[in-house]
């Protein structure tokens, strides 16, 4: 048993919360989540008589506080991040603070937004001969992004990508992904809110980007799929061979 565990509550559909995630919610003494992007029903499991705290008016500092003190009084902490920890979650400089108070921790993986948004809108980031690797990413912003990282250059690979935390200037987004050499064409999902009750998914093309976002009001907490090979009129050309009648593999004679 870990001290704190710090739990994926997913993309805001109370559902698609692990079990083990749902279950240490249950047992826990306080239940510390960031209830500007997780819904208040996803720790509406927290039992009877459990701290349940929003962490959204709170500084790193205090956060630490107010776990380090449950655990102190022997109490067990679920620390919960949207998506999963390791995307985008501020969990390594909580981590760094609990190291050196000394206090266990463990993580539940989350279900991310990328993949919520990809089962939504009924995709597949992987095509055969087309793309089969994905890149997370986003938009350089207040956080800065490193320059082998930039978004143009990451996209003159061709490869499917999922861009987080860049809403806020679709202009740039379709700048960089046409300026790496993505052809005008390429199919884009914009996902608002996916998982929560006003879910939003859209489909269009990269030189409609800025437009289909600024028409949709798309300035916060979407996510950008950006699909090559998965227009249209690509639809079924592209088969795994996975169950191909002709291939052999040691399960099928």
């Amino acid at each position: 048993m870990a001290d704190v565990y710090f739990i994926g509550a997913g993309p805001g559909d109370p559902e698609l919360l692990t079990v083990k995630g749902r279950r240490l919610i249950g047992e826990a003494d306080l239940v510390l989540y960031a209830g500007s992007l997780v819904p208040a029903e996803v720790v509406a499991g927290a039992r009877d008589g459990a701290q349940v705290a929003d962490s959204a008016p709170m500084s790193l500092e205090e956060t630490h506080a107010l776990m380090a003190e449950t655990v102190a009084s022997g109490g067990m902490v679920a620390r919960v991040h949207t998506g999963d920890p390791s995307l985008y979650g501020a969990v390594r400089e909580q981590m760094a603070l609990l190291d050196a108070a000394g206090i266990t921790y463990a993580v539940v993986p989350g279900v991310t937004a990328g993949f919520a948004a990809a089962a939504a809108a009924r995709r597949s980031y992987t095509v055969p001969e087309v793309t089969q690797t994905l890149i997370f990413t986003r938009l350089e912003g207040k956080t800065p992004v490193p320059e082998g990282e930039g978004l143009r250059k990451l996209a003159a690979h061709g490869s499917a990508m999922c861009i987080y935390l860049s809403a806020g200037d679709p202009e740039g987004v379709q700048r960089e992904l046409l300026a790496g050499g993505l052809a005008a064409s390429t199919l884009v999902v914009m996902a608002y809110r996916v998982g929560w009750p006003e879910e939003k998914v859209v489909e269009t093309e990269l030189a409609e980007l800025a437009r289909a976002a600024r028409e949709n009001g798309f300035t916060r907490q979407t996510v950008f799929l950006v699909l090559p090979g998965q227009g249209r009129e690509d639809a079924g050309k592209a088969r795994s061979l996975l169950y191909d009648k002709d291939f052999r593999h040691m399960y099928r004679a």
